[in-house]
């Protein structure tokens, strides 16, 4: 009979990959590679983006206590009100 689909024409030069995603496997290397690498990605990037967080963690909880405390009245001025 004739070609099949893929293969109607024929180019040079030219490199064509092609996986059929009923031919992958979902989860393959997952506990071997995936795990393990996940981890390590963390651990490489965790002190890049903990530090600016708990700095203005830090600097947000101070201003909103001195906000707080700036706001109040001072019961002193209102002691002789009758």
């Amino acid at each position: 009979m004739g070609k099949q689909f893929g293969n109607l024409a024929k180019v040079s030069g030219i490199v064509f990959f092609r996986l059929s995603p009923y031919e992958q496997k979902a989860f393959g290397g997952i506990f071997k590679e995936g795990i393990p690498n996940t981890i390590r990605r963390f651990q490489s990037n965790v002190f890049y983006v903990v530090p600016p967080f708990m700095l203005t963690y830090l600097v947000l909880s101070w201003a909103k206590e001195k906000n707080h405390a700036l706001s109040r009245k001072n019961p002193k001025d209102y002691e002789n009100d009758t």
